[in-house]
């Protein structure tokens, strides 16, 4: 739990660049990012920028966004070797829900299906 709560304390300003580089390295845009982030936890572009002026902590990020995305709970997969769905500690699993969303993004999947859409 400790090395946890030392990447709670990471700025999402300080990570928000490196899902960017890694959605353009495969030729995906900035928007995309922004806009996995925006479904993900509910803030609007304006909330969003300021979040990323303030240098919000992931923990202030994800614990003040407006309104998680219940579809979330449909994002499973392995991110880092560790199953997403099986994440106990609350806060992780919504960091890693992100980046197994951005990790998706980079591997070139559909929008529709990133965000969990239905068809």
């Amino acid at each position: 739990m400790a090395s946890n709560e030392r990447v709670y304390r990471y700025s999402f300003a300080s990570v928000y660049p490196h899902y960017i580089a890694k959605a353009e390295k495969k030729g995906r845009t900035k928007e995309e990012v922004d806009r996995i982030i925006l479904w993900l936890t509910g803030y609007s572009r304006e909330q969003f920028e300021a979040c990323l002026a303030d240098k919000s902590d992931l923990e202030t990020f994800y614990g003040e966004a407006p309104r998680l995305n219940p579809a979330r709970a449909a994002i499973t997969g392995l991110i880092c070797g560790i199953r997403v769905e099986t994440i106990e500690e609350p806060l992780m699993r919504e960091i890693r829900y992100l980046d197994k969303l951005i990790d998706e993004l980079a591997r070139g999947k559909a929008m529709e299906k990133i965000l969990r859409e239905p068809v």
